[in-house]
């Protein structure tokens, strides 16, 4: 198991950039895949991006493709997720998830899938 902890959420306006991180405590964090998830008030929580153990694959959901990256850093043990061009929609708490994983696949985009979370950081994007 490994630890997550999340950073770098804030309150921004329309159309700016933000970068979260969340570091890992704990061992073989190269064999996680890693994701990241929102949870926005009243709404269930619901996958953003996530990325390979190797960081070659790097699936993301539809409203954020084109606008948000997501990398890692193995040497940091760290996932990072990259947020331009912010909208109003996008306000919500993120949340780092992993799982560690025997290949290059990836769980899919269910919270169930993914056993273990950060506390969870707010981004909160006004107009």
């Amino acid at each position: 198991q490994v630890q997550l902890v999340e950073s770098g959420g804030g309150l921004v306006q329309a159309g700016d950039s933000l970068r979260l991180s969340c570091v890992a405590s704990g061992p073989s964090f190269s064999r996680y895949s890693m994701a990241w998830f929102r949870q926005a008030p009243g709404k269930e929580r619901e996958f953003v991006a996530a990325i390979s153990r190797g960081g070659n694959t790097t699936p993301y959901a539809e409203s954020v493709k084109g606008r948000f990256t997501i990398s890692r850093d193995n040497d940091k043990k760290s996932v990072y997720l990259q947020m331009n061009s912010l909208k109003l929609e996008d306000t919500a708490v993120y949340y780092c998830a992993g799982k560690s994983t025997i290949s290059s696949v990836i769980p899919g985009q269910n919270t169930y899938e993914w056993n273990n979370w950060g506390q969870g950081t707010q981004v909160t994007v006004s107009s």
